[in-house]
């Protein structure tokens, strides 16, 4: 059976997923394309894909599941939780192999070179993707990118970098810019660089975006998400199966888990565009920074608190929580985050308080963001 493979492109990293299954490549082309030109590959041949950056190779293989699983044991093994699943690693010869026993998935790392197996599609589909972006966040990481915990929206190619702890209003502020006109260039991370012209260039991250069911209703979304899933749309598997049947039940109220945690809708980064209506941005440079506050009664407003970037902004090894480097594809030292820390500094940034009225939140918003931009 022949190769299929799909290249993705970011800025100066590239990565290639090739497979002997169309729909392994297929997703990664769905996945990247709306924001890292993903493309078909013209030459699927694991000799000449990688192109010097990144090459993943992955396939159904229980088999191999097996083998890999067996190498992990020989070698020693390390234990650590990798995209929510635990995850068992081991290294020999500069190779690293893991296994994650639960989702039968295993993966052989050399270099910037990866295989990955497993039972079924849908999972090596979706670790092959991920696997696809940490290739590139470690490009760009030894290009002098930083990743930053943030959403981003964009006009005329700039953009305002939301800002905040969890549950500050991140995603809800890139999607209300969003529905206001502005572009969508990232609802959870970007990568930022200086330039040595003085301005902050930003790169989306693309991830599953998680939207609230209350959100959903609030924005006048809520309607047309269901009448997809009705259709038998499926949304992004990482999302919890009690969401797609509250949805089509045609429930509205917001789920949790035991733990606090909301459980949301999970959209597919192609499906912001065609569910949603919204507009995809692919890059612009930073114009200034917002820091919401979310208070469900609030009046929403500018207020005053002084919040600046701080070191929990920033995603490095350290606070990297959901993919810690296990197969060693990002640099030991990070570059150029004092820079960029002095550059954003130097930037407009304006805090506020936004509520579950989100039509007044929208308004606030989409003036202060207009400012900043128009001064910038």
């Amino acid at each position: 059976m022949s190769l299929t493979a799909t290249r993705i492109h970011a800025d100066t990293a590239t990565v290639t997923v090739a497979s002997q299954m169309a729909a392994i490549t297929d997703w990664s082309a769905r996945y990247f394309g709306p924001w890292w030109n993903a493309a078909a590959a013209d030459d699927p041949d694991p000799g000449s894909l990688a192109d010097g950056g990144g090459l993943v190779l992955a396939e159904v293989d229980s088999d191999r599941v097996d083998d890999i699983a067996a190498l992990v044991a020989d070698c020693g093994t390390e234990e650590t939780i990798y995209a929510n699943a635990r995850t068992l690693v081991g290294r020999a010869d500069g190779i690293t192999y893991a296994v994650q026993p639960d989702e039968q998935i295993g993966y052989q790392a050399n270099g910037r070179r990866l295989v990955i197996v497993g039972g079924e599609l849908e999972p090596v589909a979706v670790a092959a993707a991920r696997l696809a972006r940490e290739l590139v966040r470690g490009q760009l990481l030894a290009d002098g990118w930083t990743v930053l915990h943030a959403s981003a929206a964009t006009q005329n190619g700039d953009a305002v970098l939301t800002l905040g702890d969890k549950g500050a209003g991140k995603t809800t502020t890139g999607l209300l810019l969003a529905l206001g006109g502005w572009g969508l260039l990232a609802n959870d991370r970007v990568f930022v660089r200086a330039e040595s012209d003085g301005r902050v260039r930003v790169l989306p991250w693309p991830s599953a975006a998680a939207l609230g069911l209350g959100l959903l209703d609030a924005t006048g979304l809520y309607d047309q998400v269901r009448e997809r899933v009705l259709a038998g749309g499926q949304l992004h598997p990482t999302q919890h199966p009690t969401v797609t049947q509250t949805l089509m039940d045609g429930r509205r109220e917001p789920l949790w888990r035991a733990t606090g945690k909301e459980l949301k809708p999970q959209f597919f980064p192609d499906q912001l565009a065609s569910w949603l209506g919204l507009t995809l941005a692919t890059e612009a440079r930073v114009a200034g920074l917002l820091f919401p506050t979310m208070s469900p009664e609030a009046v929403p407003a500018l207020v005053e608190n002084g919040r600046t970037l701080t070191d929990a902004d920033v995603f490095d090894q350290k606070t990297e929580d959901r993919y810690p480097d296990i197969f060693g594809l990002t640099p030991t030292a990070a570059t150029g985050t004092r820079a960029l820390t002095e550059h954003l500094a130097r930037l407009p940034r304006r805090s506020m308080l936004l509520s579950h009225d989100t039509d007044a939140s929208g308004a606030l918003l989409t003036k202060t963001a207009e400012e900043i931009v128009s001064a910038s």
